[in-house]
């Protein structure tokens, strides 16, 4: 049971609101596109949570989630596109019983990393796993070496960069600038039915509340004390005997698991994953999504990436050619107007009157109770 340790009065408060919003109102309320569309918004609130501890609390800047957002997104698309590639269903090909577009670019078997995505239990050992060891390389490689700040964010772009390029180039073996497509069902289970999309949401948003959960409990134990006393003062954690490479190490790890859970969620929601989602402009998306909804708040980066993404999908609907500068001048004015992002804002002037207004109500209840208890004259 969630108790007041958990969650104060007011992330209680956001916690209740969020699952009505999510459990009930959305699903009652949209048709099965624009709830899928939500669906796809909320894949990108598991890149946010992560970088609420990565980055809120830890003080790292990563400028390349999308490579976790992808590497989780690519594994589950492998396990889909190996089901959908079936010997009965590629019999016209040249090689059956391999991807589409292995036969194309001539591969004639499947290629051995390929091989353990027949399993779905290994597959969703890969989805967590891949991207955490990669961030695992990445982080020791980094912070042993007391790389951080502006340099750490440039490399993260970088790695982003090469991943994208990498991806496009082994077109035989990835897909290359198309992806993975035509991914058709899990364990049989038709993914492209309204059905299936209307129960996928409920599993996503079930997850999103687990990786909610987790957060929390990372950012009220002692390691989450340390990854903000390490933000702050990073020195006097290091001379305090702690190793701060291996806490950055864990948060940065930590954001990579989750931002890899929403991209496997992405893949099953959308039906294929390519290396558009992979790039340096998504990663700094995925940051501004965060960064709107708030930085240290968890619910606020849930917030942020369903607000920004349902302007970008209603300003891109009218404004195609604007939507880039308004993204850009949204992330300014996050950085100019409000720091802290619109959780930000809500801890500063929404709580502030509510609590007031709760206080003031309180007492005239209780000048009430007085009143009615006192004795006749």
């Amino acid at each position: 049971m969630i108790n007041s340790r958990f969650f104060n009065r007011s992330e209680l408060l956001g916690f209740l609101a969020l699952a009505v919003l999510l459990f009930l109102i959305l699903p009652l309320s949209l048709d099965i596109f624009r709830l899928n569309l939500v669906a796809k918004y909320l894949t990108y609130a598991f890149v946010g949570i992560g970088l609420v501890l990565c980055w809120g609390y830890g003080g790292i800047l990563s400028l390349g989630q999308g490579v976790f957002f992808g590497l989780g997104g690519y594994c589950m698309a492998m396990y889909l596109k190996l089901e959908a590639s079936s010997v009965a269903n590629t019999k016209i090909q040249s090689t059956p019983g391999i991807p589409d577009f292995m036969d194309w670019n001539q591969l004639t078997s499947l290629p051995f990393f390929w091989k353990p995505f027949h399993s779905f239990p290994i597959t969703l050992l890969a989805i967590l796993l891949v991207p955490a060891f990669f961030a695992l390389i990445i982080g020791a490689a980094m912070f042993k070496r007391r790389v951080g700040g502006v340099y750490f964010a440039i490399i993260t772009q970088a790695i982003a960069a090469i991943l994208t390029i990498l991806i496009v180039g082994q077109q035989g073996y990835t897909g290359g600038i198309n992806g993975i497509t035509d991914l058709r069902t899990l364990h049989g289970w038709d993914i492209r039915t309204d059905h299936a999309k209307f129960i996928l949401y409920f599993v996503e948003v079930v997850l999103l509340f687990g990786c909610i959960v987790a957060a929390q409990f990372i950012r009220l134990t002692k390691l989450g004390r340390i990854l903000v006393a390490m933000r702050e003062q990073e020195d006097r954690v290091r001379f305090s005997g702690y190793s701060v490479a291996n806490f950055k190490i864990f948060a940065f790890c930590a954001a990579a698991v989750f931002a890899a859970i929403g991209g496997a969620m992405f893949t099953l929601e959308v039906g294929f994953m390519s290396p558009s989602f992979v790039g340096i402009v998504p990663s700094i998306e995925m940051v501004i999504y965060t960064a709107v909804g708030g930085r240290m708040s968890i619910f606020g980066a849930v917030w942020g990436a369903l607000l920004v993404n349902f302007a970008k999908t209603s300003l891109s609907e009218s404004f195609p050619q604007l939507w880039l500068f308004g993204l850009g001048a949204l992330f300014i004015a996050v950085v100019l107007a409000f720091a802290n992002g619109l959780s930000g804002i809500w801890a500063d002037h929404v709580q502030p009157r509510i609590d007031r207004l709760l206080a003031s109500r309180k007492s005239k209840s209780a000048a009430g109770m007085i009143a009615d208890g006192a004795p006749a004259e």
